[in-house]
């Protein structure tokens, strides 16, 4: 089957989709469930998007399909944040019930600990990119203890609302920060699209890619930007999301089976709409909200990247 085609249909399904959770037993309340649910769906398509393009950009980049955004410490950096604000001022500060606020704290924040963090190590000339990927790993394995050593002391009733910031949810997305969130990332996917036919040669390792007239360092660093917006602000939207990059970008590659980032990105991104828009309609019909999609993708992510690390050993 051409890859067209499975676009196509892969498109249809996430159609069909959006399309049942938005007018399943709507039972007349167009007024008022359509607009809420139609936001939702939005902020679904718009994570999707966002961590799709990120993840496949990153292995790309790093030249390693089990490793994800999150790696950098970003996820972590969000944590640490949210505990600080609610342990040192409290749950009822300006910083914390103030949703736009809040929102733009932590994509600055994250933003900025990526900028800083890309131009220390590449300052001082070329650092292989697992070099980056290392100092990614101690820093948010830093942020983390911090999290957890604040979250240990802190009042119980101030960590009933440091753990709803654990975990993503599309529940409560404010209809304002969905729209700043989409200004965001049309203007970086603009961005990041024009340089999408480089991708296809930075697969090839740095050395083929300088063979071949790419300037490389240039195109990473500017690749590496993108994709700390993209989950900057992707996080800052709805929560982390750990494994769900990995998910959707595996899936893309092994459905289409190709090397252009075209087919492969478009995939991935289709595959996260369906995958979250359809996991959340089973969260809210099936389980009665009983769970969260975060842990049922964080579960299903972890069997699947145990699966992908058993399949690279025995392959090598």
């Amino acid at each position: 089957m051409r890859n067209s085609i499975k676009m196509i249909i892969l498109v249809v399904i996430a159609i069909l989709f959006s399309g049942i959770y938005l007018f399943h037993e709507l039972n007349g309340s167009f007024d008022y469930a359509l607009p809420r649910r139609g936001i939702k769906v939005l902020a679904m398509v718009l994570t999707g998007i966002s961590i799709a393009y990120a993840t496949v950009v990153f292995q790309t980049i790093a030249h390693n399909r089990i490793l994800t955004p999150s790696i950098m410490g970003l996820d972590s950096l969000y944590l640490l944040g949210q505990t600080f604000v609610i342990f040192f001022l409290g749950s009822g500060h300006l910083l914390v019930v103030n949703r736009q606020l809040n929102f733009f704290l932590s994509v600055v924040a994250m933003i900025v600990f990526a900028l800083l963090l890309y131009k220390l190590l590449f300052k001082s000339g070329k650092r292989p990119i697992y070099f980056l990927l290392l100092v990614g790993i101690i820093i948010g394995t830093f942020f983390s203890s911090i999290s957890m050593f604040l979250q240990v002391l802190i009042d119980p009733n101030e960590f009933l609302r440091v753990q709803d910031r654990m975990f993503a949810s599309f529940n409560n997305v404010n209809a304002d920060l969905v729209w700043i969130a989409f200004i965001i990332i049309t203007i970086v996917l603009v961005i990041g699209w024009r340089s999408m036919n480089y991708l296809d040669v930075l697969s090839l390792g740095r050395d083929h890619a300088m063979n071949l007239g790419v300037p490389y360092d240039q195109i990473v660093k500017r690749m590496l930007v993108l994709v700390a917006i993209l989950i900057s602000v992707a996080t800052a939207l709805v929560g982390p999301i750990t494994f769900f990059g990995l998910i959707v970008a595996n899936l893309s590659y092994q459905f289409f089976k190709t090397y252009k980032h075209t087919i492969l990105i478009s995939g991935a991104m289709v595959m996260s709409v369906i995958a979250l828009v359809g996991g959340q309609w089973v969260v809210e019909r099936i389980f009665t909200f009983s769970t969260t999609l975060s842990v049922i993708i964080n579960f299903f992510g972890g069997v699947y990247f145990i699966y992908l690390l058993l399949k690279e050993s025995r392959s090598n």
